[in-house]
């Protein structure tokens, strides 16, 4: 037979879109064509799928071989054509059975030795051959088998070799399938070093109660002081009281993994909530991604996990102005030429900044070295409309000798957890939502007031002269507030913590 189809998908952001593989063998000058709108990558394939081939002793036929790609308008790139390509010649020249070809669909890179080597986005594939119409089996490398097989509802292969798919298809064995029970029989990889808790921070019981506030209500934080506060430790210990994730949530933090350009570690990611800390030179396109095929950025790969901008001041201002829109509606949409592409990102951030540039305005026994010109130039690298999307400002001040000498006496993270859980059991039985995501009605309808709390939150609005969106914000802490105390109204105690929160802001 001189034509072959074989199934594959091509990445538009977590999107895994239906490629069909065609290839054609005709007579004249050897040779062959690459169409369908290949990328760079997708094109030196042509050398890769030739070595791959005569290398597991198989033969490159001596036609015109052309291989379209259709769609014709969907981009492709990345390796993972080589192996549909290298099938799809193997059963055009009669060398491999089509018959498997319809029941399967295949991605993965072939090195010159005919191995298969990990592509990026196997979990997005999985996800859409699971939804697509038909019982198809996904051939992947063996490596990205593994993370796969998380899809519940897909069946899974992986490969080590291009011989090994052939077996399959030729004799309907497989050296390794994967599912879902071997996946969790895993065991996960241990770390030497003892896991952050809340009991190691000393003393900043403020601080440690607003990380609580932030928890259970998934609020916005930011943190200022002196340098050596316990800021990043505070930071750190944030995802600490986060409840688990939940399979699908699971599965979605994965997808966006996988797609990252550093791929996704079952054995120590699945099931544990991210924690991203980019360093303050990272440029904008690192933060919300993009590339000609666009990829995550940090604040996706955040997603239902904690971001950590340490040094906020220290970000350039264009780069932190485009957390504005994603903190707003949690998530990102990445436009291009040739590709437009969606991302989640509701991630909590947790920020950390300095008073002023030597770190030492305030201090109890340090004088400040700064004059007023440069302390303004510092706290104007950010602002208003950013400032105003964080809910929790939080004062983290130096800590005398005595309390840094003595024994930490906060409770355990797990016991904070749990607090933490039972008000986010309260929210979702509430209103299906966190507080963090009330909006309009919604947001009027849970978030009353008695005629006292209004009164104090109205001075409030009055005295700073608070933006409407300012105003909601701290009518969403109130209300997580109350909910951490067990109570179905917010009354004065739980307006004025909420209110407290905004007026130890470092601006």
């Amino acid at each position: 037979m001189s034509l072959a189809v074989v199934s594959s998908r091509a990445l538009t952001g977590m999107a895994a879109h239906p490629v069909t593989v065609e290839v054609h063998l005709a007579n004249g000058l050897p040779g062959l064509s690459l169409v369908g709108l290949p990328d760079t990558e997708v094109k030196e394939s042509r050398e890769r799928v030739r070595c791959a081939l005569q290398n597991s002793r198989f033969e490159f036929p001596a036609r015109r071989i052309t291989i379209n790609l259709a769609p014709a308008d969907l981009p492709k790139a990345s390796g993972c054509f080589d192996l549909p390509i290298a099938l799809g010649i193997l059963a055009a020249s009669g060398q491999l059975p089509e018959a498997g070809l319809r029941t399967h669909e295949f991605a993965g890179e072939l090195s010159l030795t005919g191995e298969l080597r990990p592509i990026r986005g196997g979990l997005a594939m999985a996800s859409a051959v699971a939804a697509s119409p038909g019982d198809r089996a996904l051939v992947l490398p063996l490596a990205n088998a593994q993370e796969a097989a998380l899809v519940e509802t897909a069946t899974v292969y992986g490969a080590r070799t291009l011989l090994d798919v052939c077996a399959h298809l030729a004799e309907g064995e497989m050296a390794v399938r994967l599912t879902q029970a071997r996946v969790q029989a895993m065991e996960r990889a241990e770390s030497d070093e003892d896991p952050p808790d809340m009991s190691d921070i000393k003393g900043q019981d403020h601080a440690r109660r607003a990380l609580e506030v932030a928890a259970a209500g998934g609020h916005h934080v930011l943190l200022h002081g002196p340098p050596g506060t316990g800021k990043s430790m505070l930071a750190m210990r944030l995802s600490t009281l986060l409840p688990p994730l939940s399979t699908a949530e699971a599965v979605e933090v994965a997808t966006l993994a996988s797609l990252g350009a550093t791929g996704f570690d079952i054995k120590r990611s699945w099931g544990v909530r991210p924690f991203r800390a980019p360093h303050h030179t990272a440029s904008a396109a690192a933060l919300v991604g993009g590339g000609s095929n666009p990829r995550p950025g940090e604040i996706s790969l955040a997603h239902r996990g904690v971001l950590f901008l340490d040094e906020l001041p220290e970000f350039q201002r264009r780069v932190l102005e485009v957390l504005r829109e994603p903190l707003e509606l949690g998530h990102v949409t990445i436009s291009r030429a040739t590709a437009r592409a969606a991302f989640p990102a509701s991630f909590q951030l947790i920020a950390a900044m300095n008073p002023c540039p030597c770190g030492d305005l305030g201090h109890p026994s340090r004088a400040c070295r700064c004059s007023s010109d440069a302390i303004a130039r510092y706290r104007n690298r950010l602002s208003g409309p950013l400032l105003d999307r964080i809910d929790l400002h939080v004062g983290v001040p130096a800590l005398s000798a005595e309390t840094l000498a003595g024994p930490s006496h906060g409770e355990r993270s797990a016991v904070v957890a749990l607090r933490v859980r039972e008000a986010r059991e309260r929210q979702h039985e509430r209103q299906g939502q966190l507080n963090c995501q009330l909006s309009g009605r919604a947001l009027e309808t849970h978030c009353t007031l008695c005629a006292d709390a209004r009164a104090v939150l109205h001075r409030a609005v009055e005295q700073h002269h608070w933006s409407a969106r300012t105003y909601h914000r701290v009518l969403r802490v109130a209300r997580t507030v109350a909910d951490l105390a067990g109570c179905d109204a917010i009354d004065v105690r739980h307006i004025a913590e909420a209110v407290q929160y905004r007026e130890a802001t470092a601006a």
